[in-house]
């Protein structure tokens, strides 16, 4: 059994107009079939949806290069644009030349699995209470609601990993698992590039992390490895705070150190992007386990320099340390922890909090456009009973409240807020409205008061925040 193919274009030949091409790519460039997309570009398929945690950024071998070309008449992924990027794919989608369907990433890989499992639909937590879930059947399982999502089929799948053997077996490595599995599972042709051909029996046995029986065809990258573009070095936020009332706020640093001083030794961690990606810089010597979406469970802070592995990073795109008993595995097992029950506390950034301890973390008011935006893995990780802290400054670039009586924004989840740590006050839910327990030193309870929208209790000592 020889399933390698010589070149990346006889790999794709096959790869007609309308077909439906789910493309694995999670993080830095390294990790996208760079190759395939680069010979489906040459051969001008057109009409193709594709299906994708994120469509990429312009000017990259990632979806977004298909997009370009005009070859692509609709978008299914977690990310269709991002906020503050202005790309092809947004142009397309507002002149109505593109559809676009936006799918928490725990969906989306759930729903490829689901599709490689002959399983037409299933019910899910995620997205109930949210736009996403309008319009779809909502059943009662224990008393809770859910929603039905459908299988996702694809005629082709573009991977990426490390190795594979003649047979099909494929090995990655670190966290570059991701969608890869998924995808495979839910395609007619699985198509994988890698770094390295070995023949049948090299790799061993409990190292396969995909069996052949899921892959059609196996090439060689031909391309050079990019310049690595994920963060590295041990990264803080920026220290610069935001004035109020004519005095700084507290900095970056300093919201995610205070969001760290609340989780509970023995807890396993999600850390959302933004401010809370940098609450790892401050669990050293902790007894917490950090977990990311794209296949990681017990990483520490940011690698620097020569203790780099390109192959080892954040749902961030931040590389970054392991520690003792560190494991990977994909993303539909990823999300399994999440939806599972089995994280103890989700850290996520806001664009808006309410008073009814409402999140809108995925869309701004100018990209309020069903099928544009970004999503991403944070519908799915407050799916369960997680503990969730909420980390923002206190108003936005263009001094807005963030902190209302009524999101204006697309929910992420309804209800489900337990902390708001910004950078002038602290907030704990008490099941029935806010509590301010800590401030910014500089700052009073009628300046929170006269800065924030939403009602709240004052608590009967309110501390300084450290």
């Amino acid at each position: 059994m020889n399933k390698v193919i010589d070149s990346s274009s006889k790999a794709v030949a096959d790869v007609g107009n309308e077909s439906t091409v789910a493309i694995a790519g999670f993080g830095p460039m390294h990790c996208w079939p760079r190759d395939l997309i680069t010979s489906l570009g040459k051969k001008g398929s057109t009409n193709l949806t594709i299906v994708s945690t994120s469509v990429g950024e312009p000017g990259e071998l990632s979806p977004h290069h298909l997009i370009e070309n005009g070859q692509v008449k609709k978008m299914i992924a977690s990310f269709t644009n991002r906020t503050g990027m202005k790309a092809k794919s947004e142009e397309l989608i507002l002149a109505g030349l593109a559809k676009g369907e936006l799918v928490p990433q725990g969906i989306l890989a759930e729903r490829c699995r689901a599709g490689g499992a002959g399983i037409p639909a299933f019910y899910s937590p995620t997205g109930v209470g949210t736009a996403l879930s309008e319009g779809k059947d909502i059943r009662y399982f224990g008393g809770s609601p859910y929603v039905l999502e459908e299988a996702i089929h694809a005629d082709f799948a573009f991977l990426r990993a490390w190795r594979a053997d003649h047979a099909g077996n494929v090995e990655f490595r670190g966290s570059t698992q991701n969608l890869n599995v998924s995808f495979a599972k839910a395609a007619r042709v699985a198509i994988v590039e890698v770094d390295e051909v070995v023949e049948t029996g090299v790799i061993p046995p409990e190292r396969i992390h995909l069996p052949g029986i899921f892959i059609s065809r196996v090439i060689k990258s031909r391309l050079p490895d990019p310049a690595l573009k994920g963060r590295g070095g041990n990264r803080r936020a920026r220290d610069s705070a935001r004035t109020y009332n004519g005095k700084p706020g507290l900095t970056r640093n300093v919201i995610a150190k205070r969001a760290a001083a609340l989780i509970k030794e023995g807890s396993y961690i999600n850390l959302g992007t933004g401010i809370p990606l940098h609450v790892c810089n401050y669990l050293d010597g902790r007894d917490v386990m950090l977990h990311s979406e794209n296949g990681l469970l017990g990483y520490g802070g940011a690698a620097a320099g020569e203790a780099i592995n390109p192959n080892v990073y954040s749902a961030g795109a931040q590389f970054v340390s392991l520690i003792p008993g560190a494991s990977f595995f994909d993303s539909v097992t990823s999300f399994e922890m999440a939806r599972g029950g089995h994280l103890d506390t989700v850290i996520l950034g806001a664009y808006q909090v309410d008073e009814s301890a409402n999140l809108a973390n995925w869309s701004t008011a100018e990209k309020a456009v069903p099928g544009l935006g970004g999503i991403g893995g944070a519908m799915d990780l407050v799916a369960s009973k997680a503990e969730l802290i909420v980390v923002m400054e206190h108003m936005d670039s263009k001094g807005n409240r963030k902190l209302l009586r009524k999101c204006t924004l697309p929910l992420t989840a309804p209800k489900r807020v337990n902390w708001v740590i910004t950078d002038l006050c602290l907030f704990q839910w008490n099941g029935n409205r806010f509590v301010l327990r800590e401030l910014a030193p500089g700052f009073s309870i009628d300046e929170i008061r006269s800065l924030t929208e939403m009602g709240f209790e004052v608590a009967d000592t309110v501390r300084p925040m450290a």
